[in-house]
């Protein structure tokens, strides 16, 4: 056992946020940094101690919380010894990219931490990114070219943490791998749709050009199956390559058909995040939706909204209202929620932090827009109302209905599935009653040769699930190509999240 007494002479901690009043001036990581003095409030030794707390217990819950089968108890002795060398060696036998599950992932793996029985379990997230970050600052993170190469061509459709850790997997194998992006730079969600202040994009590049001086190709601006002069039609990808893998995500939003939708200012999710990732990375000085100085909606009350939440308050807006159908989590496991299943309680974000209004038990009934000029047709404010659970179903309360300012909607309710318009279509794969791609217990498609990884084929999920999926792919991948493979497989398409 590491420290036998750890979790009993140390209480739960973690680096301390910016303060709000600084941050908001800002697009920077929410959290101190060692350039903004996080060694001065939390320094390595903090850290040390954090991991001090691990029990090394004799069932690891906490791998089971962890698609990636994290070695979870190891590594944070390791990181107790200051060994950070043999760390980041065990944190990369199983993650590709432990720095994005150390910024972005909600960590069921704490969710189910033995000590999370008395609501403080180990910081393990911070103790993974302690380790990736201080590989990188002893340049502990080298490429690994392959050894030989088959001679074989993989494209991989998308690169987003399904597909680079796919990517990454199967040029360490030896494949010829190329991944097209449709936009102009790589690393999908990562890129254009988590903000800079939950994750800076020179994470993203370092790992980028980690994965270059490895041998994987990278090409943008290119849609796969479009129909664009510059576009790469299905019949090329295939008569081009030996195994293709689809990993473009779930990219079509949830809408909502309300009386009033047609109206301007109402906007996906994802049709409003790109343009801040771009404002905040200087590529843009005004973007073309912009909430400054305006009352701002957000329908969602998922890591999405807060996205939005966080964007809307960097831009300048005069207020935030989040709204949420379902009623407001408990503080504490309810007793259907029991340990070691993922706490479904009130969490407070950095972006709900600095601001705004989060509204629960709530429904939007229509969208209201200004009926003279120079406004009309833009919407001027949501007609809200009460609900009520009633034999499992949500039903109005009578006499709550309310207006609710509002020049600028998002609509962060989650994804309905994969686009099947262009490659999907061109491919003639099948999709499935969820709309997810369809798949077989080895990943692959209803047309052989192709496969599928993460929420492409998953649907919406986190993105160590992601990770978790391209590195099983790739190992299906390897097989199918060369008869046999090395390469971890950590789930199948058909796991799902302890519950």
């Amino acid at each position: 056992m590491a420290d036998s007494t750890g979790f009993l002479k140390h209480q739960r901690a973690l680096p301390p946020r910016r303060p709000v009043d600084v941050r908001l001036l800002d697009w920077k990581d929410v959290y101190l940094t060692r350039g903004t003095g996080e060694d001065e409030v939390f320094p390595v030794a903090a850290v040390r101690q954090q991991a001090a707390r691990c029990m090394d217990c004799g069932i690891p819950f906490c791998h089971h919380g962890c698609p990636l089968g994290n070695l979870i108890p190891e590594w944070n002795d390791l990181a107790r010894r200051d060994d950070w060398t043999e760390a980041i060696e065990r944190l990369h036998a199983t993650n590709n990219f432990p720095e994005f599950t150390g910024k972005l992932c909600p960590a069921p793996c704490e969710g189910s931490c033995v000590l999370n029985l008395q609501e403080s379990p180990v910081t393990i997230k911070q103790i993974e990114w302690e380790i990736i970050d201080q590989a990188f600052q002893r340049d502990l993170v080298a490429p690994v070219p392959p050894q030989e190469h088959t001679g074989k061509k993989v494209a991989v459709i998308g690169s987003g943490p399904a597909g680079l850790a796919a990517a990454q997997q199967l040029t360490r194998a030896g494949h010829e791998v190329t991944v097209y992006e449709r936009a102009d730079r790589v690393g999908g969600l990562l890129r254009y749709g988590i903000p800079e202040f939950k994750m800076e994009k020179a994470v993203l590049d370092r790992r980028l050009d980690q994965m270059r001086a490895e041998g994987t190709r990278f090409v943008t601006g290119v849609e796969v199956g479009g129909s664009g002069e510059d576009d790469l039609s299905a019949e090329q990808l295939r008569a081009e390559y030996d195994a293709v893998v689809l990993s473009g995500g779930a990219t079509v939003g949830r809408d909502l058909p309300a009386p009033g939708r047609e109206l301007h200012g109402i906007h996906l999710a994802m049709e409003y995040l790109p343009h801040g990732n771009r404002q905040a990375l200087g590529e843009l000085d005004d973007p073309p939706i912009n909430a400054r100085g305006k009352h701002v909606v957000i329908i969602g009350g998922g890591d999405t909204g807060a996205d939005c939440l966080g964007t809307a308050h960097r831009q300048g807006a005069a207020s935030v209202t989040q709204l949420e159908i379902m009623p407001v989590p408990p503080d504490r496991r309810a007793d259907n929620n029991p340990w070691p299943t993922y706490p479904m309680i009130m969490r407070v974000s950095s972006a709900h932090e600095e601001g705004g209004e989060r509204l629960y038990s709530v429904n939007s009934e229509r969208f209201l827009g200004h009926e003279e000029e120079p406004a009309q047709g833009t919407v001027r404010a949501l007609l809200i109302h009460d609900v009520e659970r009633v034999d499992g179903r949500f039903q109005k309360v009578e006499g709550s209905e309310r207006e609710l300012p509002a020049d600028l909607v998002f609509l962060a309710m989650g994804f309905t599935g994969a686009q099947r318009e262009g490659l999907v279509e061109a491919l003639g794969v099948e999709v499935d009653g969820r709309g997810n791609v369809a798949r077989d217990g080895e990943f692959m498609s209803t047309v052989p040769g192709v496969f599928v990884a993460g929420d492409m084929g998953r649907g919406q999920s986190l993105i160590v699930w992601a990770i978790a999926e391209g590195r099983a792919a790739a190992g299906a991948v390897d097989t199918w190509l060369t008869g046999a493979s090395m390469l971890p497989r950590p789930v199948t398409p058909t796991m799902v999240a302890l519950r």
